[in-house]
């Protein structure tokens, strides 16, 4: 009994340096004892009458897991595996479904899927509650542990099981790849008009933003407006996020935080060097649109820089720091939430867009035999101005039309705003 309680102290001292690692920078607050006993009374029952032997660090850190799980949806104990995956998901390469997760109602959410990852194109969507993984229920599993789960070796299968609104759930198989997240992507729609996609923020988002737009510009002088589609973007680095901001802006605030502790204060301005200050940009989000994208689409609509079209974001407004505990050891902690310029917190609210626009699928009609126009009827007169009265649509923006609504609608309103300045 000797050996046990030397261990049980030693075990509460390792809690205690834990504790006091995360009030580092605080006034130390004063332990409420009979809650101490408590904890350190349970401990002990644990490890002497578990129906299996167990060890005082697996005891500690299911602890430290569960005071985390039972703060928020992103709080997290973080071990050494957890945390090299943690930093390959920042830098663009992990292998994988590519789905960012958290959490809802106990079972794992669906914030997005990554564009062209094999979770994207199973038909995973944004809003899917994931309750079984190889057919084990998921059931109050942190969503760290079911992205754990979901890793895997390159070319091994994983089964998910899917429950969405309307439908019976479902199983997906789905084969692991090696995820490579290319962060900007773009495309001319017509001439004038580009569509940039981001469709996660990286470590380097920013920056090649930032040389995306410039390149974009050097080859179309005459450019008349820009689609930023955030849709389904989960999120990632906020550094990043600013500096796809800055790229519309020159000056005032982008986003700061607020938190308990003074050094989670923070903002970040915009510079007066700015790649397009004067270019018509319309951004488009949904309910998968989450963090650093929340941020770029709050700011901008904030600064009356872009007009903000789709549904409601989904509403994270929180910023997790990782705070090492040891060597191969940390905890994911909120610490603050962030704020739009304006001072809006995006927490559990979202960004409301400017403009309403459902996800939808349209067709074009085909022409009725019986309309016909002025340039239809025999032996019409000519324009004068030596324009075919035929002009047949731009294949880009038919295929726009009937793939994607509110990307149509985006582009429809970039020339109606561009109309405007030439008038």
């Amino acid at each position: 009994m000797k050996k046990n309680r030397s261990g049980l102290c030693a075990a509460f001292c390792a809690l205690l340096c834990l504790a006091g690692a995360v009030q580092a920078q605080q006034e130390p607050l004063p332990l409420p004892l009979d809650d101490v006993r408590l904890f350190t009374e349970a401990l002990d029952r644990i490890r002497m009458s578990y129906v299996e032997e167990i060890d005082d660090r697996t005891l500690l850190e299911n602890a430290i897991r569960g005071m985390l799980a039972n703060l928020d949806p992103h709080s997290a104990f973080i071990d050494g595996r957890e945390f090299d995956s943690l930093q390959e998901t920042t830098s663009g390469e992990f292998g994988g479904l590519g789905v960012e997760v958290g959490q809802e109602n106990g079972y794992i959410l669906v914030i997005a899927p990554i564009d062209d990852t094999p979770a994207d194109r199973a038909g995973v969507r944004a809003g899917d509650l994931i309750i079984a993984i190889d057919n084990q229920p998921v059931r109050n599993m942190l969503p760290e542990d079911a992205a754990n789960r979901m890793r895997g070796e390159p070319g091994t299968r994983v089964t998910v099981t899917i429950s969405r609104d309307g439908l019976e759930p479902f199983d997906l198989e789905i084969t692991r790849e090696i995820i490579s997240i290319s962060s900007v992507r773009s495309r001319m729609l017509e001439p004038g008009y580009v569509y940039v996609r981001i469709p996660v923020f990286q470590l380097n988002t920013g920056e090649d933003f930032q040389n995306e737009i410039a390149g974009l510009l050097e080859e179309n002088p005459e450019l008349n407006g820009l689609v930023l589609d955030l849709r389904n973007n989960p999120g990632g680095v906020l550094q990043a996020s600013v500096g796809v901001v800055d790229s519309f802006i020159d000056s005032g605030r982008v986003v700061y935080t607020q938190g308990r502790m003074q050094e989670t204060a923070t903002e970040y301005f915009a510079n007066a060097e700015t790649v397009a200050p004067d270019l018509p940009v319309v951004v488009l989000i949904n309910g998968g649109s989450a963090s650093a994208a929340e941020i770029v689409a709050g700011a901008l609509q904030d600064h009356g820089r872009a007009v903000v079209m789709g549904t409601r974001s989904f509403g994270k407004g929180s910023v997790q720091s990782v705070l090492p505990l040891d060597q191969d050891r940390a905890i994911k902690l909120t610490t603050s939430l962030y704020y739009t310029p304006d001072g809006r917190s995006i927490q559990a609210q979202g960004i409301e867009p400017d403009i309403v626009v459902e996800e939808a699928f349209i067709t074009r009609r085909s022409r009725n035999v019986t309309q016909f126009a002025e340039a239809d009827l025999p032996g019409s007169l000519e324009n004068q101005n030596g324009i075919d009265g035929n002009i047949a649509p731009l294949a880009s923006a038919a295929e726009v039309l009937t793939t994607d609504y509110p990307l149509n609608e985006a582009l429809n309103l970039l020339k109606g705003l561009n109309t405007l300045r030439r008038n």
